[in-house]
C-alpha cells in the first residue's frame, strides 16, 4: 500500500492510497480523512464512516466536493471513500457512463467479461475494511453512506450484511434498481437476466426480509432530475411502510442531484452516524 496524496485539512489528513486488491485483481484507490483526534498519543480507535459515490465517480469526488472533513474533525471520525469500479487496462469496460469502469454497483458480478473483476461488494464488506484496521487508527465500529449509484450500494451492503454497520444514510439513492433504466442495464450485465437474481441487490427487495431493522436516513432533492425515472424513493418508502423498517425520508426542496446538495446536508448526516458510532 502506498500514500500517493497527503494534504492538512480541517486540523488532520486528507490522504490517497494506492494498493493491490486481491478480490479485485487489479490496482485500486481510496481516500482516507483522518480527523485530528487520529494524530492524539494513546487515543482510543476511532469510528469509520464508509462513503460510496455515484455513477462517473472515483475517489476524488467527494473529497474534494462534500466538504464532510470539517464535520469529521469535529465528531472525531475517519472518512474513507473507495473508487467506485476496479480499475486498469485488464478490466472489462462498456461504452456509456453506467456500465463498466465507474459504474461498478457495489454488487458481485456473476457474469462475463464481469466476473472476474467486478467483485465490488466484498471489496467495500471484507478487504477494504481489513486494510484500514490493519492501518490506521480504526475500531470495528462502521457506518455507510452514498449518493446515488453509492446510496443504493450503502443501503443494500448495511441490509445484506447485518451487524457489520451501524449506522446508513444515503442522498438521492437508486433505491429500486431492479424497476429503473440504470439499473436494468447493469444489473442484467453483471448479474445475467435472470431477474430473480437480481433481488438480492434491490434495498426495496431487502427490506421486507432484513434480519436488522437499521433505521435509515435518506435525502432527496425534489428538483433532481433523476427522480421520476431513476430513483423514485417511493418505492423505498412503501416497502419500509409495509415491513415495519424505520426510514426517515426527507424532501429536500429545490436541491438537484449535484454534489451541492450533498454539501448542504452532509454535516447532518455526519452527525446521525456520530450518533450511533
Amino acid at each position: 500500500m502506498q500514500r500517493i496524496e497527503h494534504r492538512a485539512c480541517s486540523g488532520g489528513w486528507q490522504d490517497v492510497y494506492q494498493h493491490r486488491s486481491q478480490v479485485l485483481d487489479c490496482e485500486m484507490k481510496f481516500a482516507v480523512y483522518l480527523p485530528p483526534q487520529a494524530a492524539t498519543q494513546n487515543t482510543q480507535k476511532l469510528p469509520v464512516l464508509y462513503w460510496l459515490s455515484g455513477l462517473t465517480c472515483n475517489e476524488q469526488n467527494f473529497i474534494t466536493k462534500a466538504g464532510a472533513q470539517r464535520y469529521a474533525a469535529e465528531h472525531g471520525i475517519i472518512l474513507v471513500a473507495p473508487d467506485t469500479s476496479p480499475r486498469g487496462d485488464e478490466v472489462a469496460d462498456a461504452e456509456g457512463y453506467d456500465l463498466g469502469k465507474g459504474a461498478g454497483f457495489y454488487l458481485n458480478a456473476t457474469q462475463e467479461p464481469w466476473a472476474r473483476h467486478y467483485r465490488m461488494h466484498d471489496y467495500i464488506v471484507d478487504e477494504l475494511p481489513a486494510l484500514i484496521q490493519a492501518h490506521f487508527p480504526a475500531s470495528d465500529a462502521r457506518g455507510i453512506s452514498g449518493h446515488s449509484m453509492g446510496g443504493h450500494g450503502a443501503l443494500v451492503l448495511a441490509l445484506r450484511n447485518p451487524g457489520r454497520y451501524r449506522s446508513v444514510s444515503a442522498f438521492s439513492p437508486i433505491v429500486a434498481p431492479s424497476q429503473v433504466p440504470w439499473g436494468e442495464k447493469a444489473f442484467t450485465a453483471y448479474l445475467g437476466t435472470d431477474r430473480s437474481a437480481w433481488a438480492a441487490w434491490d434495498a426495496t427487495e431487502l427490506v421486507a426480509t432484513a434480519a436488522e431493522r437499521l433505521p435509515l436516513l435518506v435525502d432527496q432533492g425534489d428538483a433532481d432530475e433523476f427522480l421520476g425515472a431513476q430513483l423514485q424513493p417511493q418505492r423505498l418508502q412503501a416497502a419500509c411502510e409495509a415491513a415495519g423498517h424505520p426510514l426517515q425520508l426527507r424532501l429536500q426542496p429545490g436541491y438537484d442531484h449535484s454534489y451541492y446538495f450533498i454539501a448542504s446536508f452532509i454535516g447532518d448526516h455526519i452527525a446521525h452516524h456520530a450518533k450511533a458510532l
